[in-house]
């Protein structure tokens, strides 16, 4: 959408940085807190520009439909929330700036969440984040100023201005830890996740930048930010790449609802209101049933795609006679070797529907041939004719059936003969043997699927008919997911553009990925695989006691560290009474600032919030379509299966033995639940702690 016509700033004062060089502190938070003013000012006059805009003048209705609904999106994406401020950083540049910088930037810039301009001289008075020109606030340093003097944060409490903090670069001096930075980081959370645009690193900068057509993989150790990463990065593709992306799409495919609630808020601060969620079954379908582990893990492998590719074809049988097409007084022959080679010909060589569309094309055009032998002059048209006729449908349908996925797969899953030939030299007797129904549904219609075999379907329905692609698919806790849910997902991102996130070390499910080159290969994708190991948001101490597990859970990984020591953050404690203990540390971390975590055993769940209730304790308990942050409460239940991808400031985790003993990989969920604190972690057990976490 073009921009309103520029109108005068109050702030030109500002467009030389030695103006506030020398003024006293006070005076330099009144000087931009004027240009803060000034900014929300120039947003405002914007919004109200984009709302008086009308659809009018479109030619038809629905030109006018789809004008209004961009109007409406742009109107949106101006929107001003007070408690978020408008920009959290300036650079200043320096006087001798090198000849490659671009001569039209202003000599300040400030840096935000989204562009601002004033009026009449359309002045940039907040640069977009994701702008070229952004990229030096968050790369440039002593070594490499890359033609600015001076890169400014300001630090901000309630949408109010409060500190700056300013970072010299020039003359190579090192540049020590930002406070403004560490007090951002550190900032008690409440509600759904914040985005990160004032303290994205320069490693991660690298990642959220890179160019569309690359699909990025990232492993990132708990507290590295390897989400608001990938979040970010879908919000400066939809940037730079606006229009195209605009018509493919984004979707941002995430481990549950629970899950995609507590990030569903970032994209939209940022001004992007046009982002699909989903989880892999919000995409293949919710399952009705369940299954024993060990058969799940076989579904879900790999080779289950030859099984099924084998078993839809084995549906093309040999005619059991030939063709006979009558047109007036003349008759035409195919005889049934001619109709065998014909589906022969085809077989296997395109997709499912497609060829039994291209196999009643060829037979009508074989009928042509001999009609043009006898002196006809027949067209498309009467090809047409002869593909859709009586003679030409019944020959298709007795050898190349039409069929649906639930049809195949029913009858793979109850018919032993199917199975055996679609599976021989792929899975063997015991296999095949645990893929069978022990009691078949009596129809496609009335079988109850399991998510496993919702991935199976998935892949039947695009060998069947070609799966539409998107323009960009991000996949968070990639290393939960199956062969067979990762091809899906593929199939999804044929462009090829694709951001990959994850952490082996928190593989959870059965199936959990060994490695990401396997991850990439099932997803179909060639990329490369950045490791970020720095934590930003886990105290050192909690992700120490942690990182006691990764040995046994994922022991390749590099060990994490952690930029905050966290003196005093960790609390293991051995207690005679669980209940009492839970009940007074939830008491005493309501005492302080931010959101509590108690996270207990999925089947304990019920008992903890029942004692918290009857001490007076005011609590919500997360279910699978909570939002993560409990809502009006600040102490939320999370059942453990439940923790992956959310943080509170103070994390409480009752028998953390129990986690473990819970499931088949349940270090790695301990790992998960140890790691989803900020500020604080107090681990309460009655009994013996895990070896592994003991050691």
């Amino acid at each position: 959408m073009p921009p309103e016509p520029p109108e005068e700033s109050a702030s030109a004062d500002l467009a030389d940085p030695s103006d506030l060089r020398d003024l006293p502190e006070s005076d330099v938070l009144a000087a931009e807190r004027a240009h803060l003013a000034e900014s929300r000012a120039a947003l405002r006059r914007m919004r109200e520009h984009a709302g008086s805009l009308t659809a009018d003048v479109a030619a038809d209705w629905v030109s006018k439909q789809f004008l209004e609904s961009l109007l409406d999106q742009r109107v949106a994406a101006l929107a001003d929330h007070p408690d978020t401020p408008l920009f959290f950083g300036r650079m200043d540049r320096d006087a001798v700036a090198p000849v490659d910088l671009d001569s039209d930037l202003p000599a300040v810039m400030y840096v935000g969440r989204r562009h601002v301009h004033d009026g009449d001289e359309g002045r940039p008075l907040v640069l977009d984040w994701r702008a070229p020109v952004s990229r030096a606030f968050y790369q440039a340093g002593p070594a490499e100023p890359m033609g600015w003097r001076l890169r400014r944060r300001f630090g901000f409490r309630a949408g109010e201005l409060t500190a700056f903090e300013d970072e010299p670069l020039g003359g190579g001096a090192e540049i020590g830890p930002s406070r403004i930075l560490t007090e951002e980081i550190e900032r008690p959370r409440t509600g759904p996740m914040r985005d990160i645009v004032a303290t994205i690193q320069p490693e991660q900068d690298v990642i959220v930048r890179a160019d569309l057509p690359r699909t990025v993989c990232v492993q990132g150790a708990p507290g590295t930010g390897k989400t608001a990463v990938g979040l970010h990065r879908a919000a400066y593709l939809l940037f730079t790449h606006r229009e195209r992306l605009s018509r493919s799409g984004v979707l941002i495919v995430g481990p549950n609802r629970a899950f995609l609630a507590y990030i569903s808020a970032v994209l939209p601060a940022l001004g992007e209101v046009r982002v699909e969620q989903a989880t892999v079954d919000d995409l293949l379908g919710a399952p009705a049933a369940e299954e024993p582990a060990e058969v799940g893990t076989l579904k879900g492998e790999a080779r289950m795609a030859d099984v099924l590719r084998r078993a839809l074809w084995l549906h093309v049988r040999k005619p059991a006679d030939g063709l006979v097409v009558t047109r007036g007084i003349a008759r035409y022959r195919l005889a049934d070797h001619e109709v065998r080679e014909t589906a022969a010909a085809l077989r296997g060589t395109t997709r499912y529907g497609a060829g039994r569309a291209a196999f009643a094309q060829r037979l009508a055009h074989q009928i042509l041939v001999r009609m043009e032998k006898r002196g006809e002059a027949p067209d498309d048209r009467v090809q047409d004719q002869v593909a859709r006729g009586r003679e030409v449908r019944r020959i298709v349908d007795e050898v190349w059936p039409k069929l649906t996925a639930e049809q195949v797969l029913h009858r793979l899953l109850s018919d032993a003969d199917l199975l055996r030939r679609a599976a021989k030299g792929v899975l063997d007797d015991g296999e095949q043997a645990a893929l069978l129904w022990a009691r078949p549904a009596r129809s496609h219609r009335s079988a109850k699927w399991t998510a496993a075999d919702r991935a199976l379907l998935d892949e039947l329905n695009d060998l069947i008919e070609r799966t539409s692609s998107l323009g960009h698919l991000v996949v968070d806790e990639a290393q939960d997911l199956s062969a067979m849910q990762l091809r899906a997902l593929g199939r999804r991102c044929g462009t090829g553009s694709a951001t990959v996130l994850g952490d082996i070390a928190q593989g959870t499910t059965p199936w959990s990925a060994a490695s990401w080159t396997d991850v990439l290969g099932h997803l179909g994708q060639e990329g490369e695989v950045t490791e970020l190991t720095l934590g930003f948001r886990v105290p050192g101490t909690v992700l120490d006691f942690a990182a006691r597990l990764l040995p046994h859970v994922a022991p390749g990984l590099e060990r994490p560290r952690s930029l905050r020591p966290g003196t005093g953050a960790l609390d293991v404690r051995r207690v005679p009474d669980l209940a009492s203990a839970v009940v007074d540390a939830a008491r005493e971390e309501l005492g302080h600032l931010g959101s509590v975590g108690l996270i207990v055993p999925d089947a304990a769940a019920g008992a903890h919030a029942a004692t918290l209730a009857a001490a007076g304790l005011e609590h919500a308990v997360l279910g699978p379509g909570s939002d993560g942050s409990g809502g009006a409460a600040r102490l939320l239940v999370v059942p453990a299966s439940l923790a992956k991808g959310l943080e509170y400031d103070h994390v409480i985790v009752a028998e953390p033995a129990a986690i473990a003993a819970a499931e088949a990989r349940g270090l790695a969920r301990l790992y998960v639940v140890l790691t989803r604190a900020v500020t604080s972690l107090t681990v309460l057990h009655h009994d013996d702690l895990p070896v592994e976490l003991a050691a």
